[in-house]
């Protein structure tokens, strides 16, 4: 197995922004950023956390539609299967 160079995207995490949480708790995500994800105004999104040891250290957005097509498309083949072997 090869190892990827030093500079190659190995399709993880990067630091895109920083950005600054208000008295409120609120926060802007840049406009490239929006731009780059297709973000409109009252667009919804869903926040996943990572723990690490009990303690989080990640937060993941993203589109609640990109979140239902992801479960729908893992617990699909599963229903098909549960529904399947009910009707066999």
């Amino acid at each position: 197995m090869s190892r990827p160079k030093r500079n190659e995207s190995r399709g993880c995490c990067k630091v895109e922004a920083l950005t600054t949480v208000d008295e409120r708790g609120q926060m802007v995500l840049p406009k490239d950023i929006r731009g780059r994800l297709g973000l409109r105004s009252g667009d919804k999104l869903a926040l996943a956390t990572i723990e690490r040891d009990g303690v989080v250290c990640c937060l993941v957005l993203m589109k609640t539609e990109a979140l239902a097509d992801a479960v729908r498309s893992a617990l699909g083949p599963v229903a098909e299967g549960l529904l399947g072997d009910a009707h066999g």
